[in-house]
């Protein structure tokens, strides 16, 4: 496993990474780190007026993206942190692959006690602290999800208040009660300290090097399919 941080804060380019990281392999089976700067972040087969405020969102500008993966739509801010684990299948039925596990158990000496949800979510005394979503392509896997640590709740609510009367067919978000890590821990440390903290431990967790930034040449090569495909 390698450890690898975007140093963008944008949710476009920072979705287009992790499908170049899953489809092209440039770097092998990875754990990604990111921030994104506030942002909805969309199921790929959902409908985004059903589930989005979107008037809310342009008056605050905050940005619309749909990704990959399936699941529920996920507010993004700077207080949340996203991971994501892009690894190759293996003999084990993709279903019974366990990316929760090393996050719950880097989440224990940092004084969370989350479990895994039936959803795969993660959860402190009943309340979600991360969503997961996954995408399965021909021989690799895409397994991510959030991390609230100091995320306003509030403007969280207010983003994901679509109109649910245009739901239609398509895949509608499950409503949970969320909590923030920082309310869970009392601490004052910022999101990105207890970052740090956190890929410390995985770095152990997996006995490789330190998390280092996505190497430039294939930020730059994201960059050039961002420009082509959104101009």
């Amino acid at each position: 496993m390698r450890l690898v941080r975007s140093i963008s804060d944008s949710p476009v380019l920072n979705g287009l990474l992790e499908e170049h990281l899953l489809t092209e392999r440039p770097l092998g089976d990875v754990l990604l780190f990111y921030i994104n700067r506030p942002s909805v972040i969309v199921g790929r087969n959902q409908r985004i007026e059903a589930e989005v405020d979107t008037d809310y969102c342009l008056r605050h500008g905050i940005e619309i993206v749909r990704r990959l993966s399936g699941g529920g739509t996920v507010y993004h801010d700077y207080g949340n942190i996203n991971y994501a684990f892009i690894v190759d299948k293996d003999e084990r039925p993709v279903l019974d692959r366990d990316f929760a596990t090393p996050i719950i158990d880097a989440l224990r000496p940092l004084g969370v006690e989350a479990v895994s949800g039936e959803r795969k979510e993660l959860l402190v005394g009943g309340y979600k602290i991360s969503g997961t979503a996954s995408h399965v392509a021909r021989t690799r896997i895409l397994f991510h999800g959030t991390l609230l640590h100091r995320t306003d709740l509030e403007r969280l609510d207010y983003t994901l208040r679509g109109d649910r009367s245009l739901r239609g067919k398509s895949v509608a978000s499950v409503p949970s009660p969320v909590t923030n890590i920082a309310s869970i821990t009392g601490t004052e440390e910022t999101t990105e300290t207890f970052l740090s903290r956190l890929t410390d431990f995985l770095s152990a967790y997996y006995d490789c090097d330190p998390i280092r930034p996505v190497p430039s040449q294939i930020v730059e090569k994201v960059r050039r399919i961002a420009q082509e495909k959104y101009g």
